[in-house]
């Protein structure tokens, strides 16, 4: 059975998708058998898109991203606008599936940990079921550490232990995002808190020891 990671996030647009794409390419980079999934997304395919983009072939879209709608709303209310309904079961099936084909498997979730993905379930379901090690992204600012905190309790001690956190620098940092690494280690281990600097569109960053080396750890 493949490695699973499973990213999700504090909210949406925290970045879930660039570290996705950027795992997966590195690790790819290293020779790993590894991709990436965004199994559900709404709104469009921009995020499933960019994944496809970084596996570069690897994968059909459809196979990175089989649920896909429309309307810019929670997924669970995006299919149910197009009469669609999407199960817990479909989707640990088709991850299984992918499981058995790659060494290295990374999961995107849909917005934050608790949003619905489909009829009853969300993100932290498809961790338990799929018994991945989750990732949690946010974006490096005023207010975070509640959201981190709060997501962090909402996962079940055993899946507590395994959790990393990627905190992501916006591109206008504020006062806090100095200050929220080390606050943040105050209750949660220091070893398992990594920061990503924005990138925006230079990749070539990503040849950075240091942040060679942060992958390396993430992936483990």
């Amino acid at each position: 059975m493949a490695q699973t990671i499973f990213i999700t996030g504090t909210d949406t647009g925290v970045g879930k998708t660039v570290l996705a794409a950027l795992l997966a390419q590195f690790l790819r980079a290293q020779k790993v058998n590894a991709v990436a999934l965004k199994p559900i997304c709404s709104g469009g395919r921009d995020d499933a898109r960019k994944i496809f983009s970084a596996m570069n072939g690897e994968l059909l879209l459809d196979e990175i991203n089989p649920w896909h709608f429309r309307a810019p709303i929670a997924p669970l209310l995006a299919a149910r606008k197009e009469n669609q309904k999407v199960k817990l079961p479909e989707v640990v099936a088709h991850v299984r599936q992918m499981q058995k084909r790659f060494d290295v498997l990374i999961v995107e979730g849909a917005g934050g940990l608790l949003s619905p993905l489909g009829e009853n379930f969300d993100s932290r379901d498809l961790i338990l079921k799929l018994r991945a090690a989750p990732i949690i992204v946010a974006q490096n600012k005023l207010g975070v550490i509640n959201q981190i905190l709060l997501t962090i309790e909402a996962l079940p001690k055993h899946f507590r232990r395994k959790t990393k956190i990627v905190l992501m620098s916006p591109q206008k940092p504020d006062a806090a995002a100095i200050s929220n690494p080390k606050l943040l280690s105050e209750f949660f281990d220091a070893k398992r808190i990594f920061q990503l600097p924005h990138l925006g569109k230079n990749l070539a960053a990503l040849k950075n020891p240091r942040i060679q080396k942060m992958f390396r750890k993430l992936a483990r």
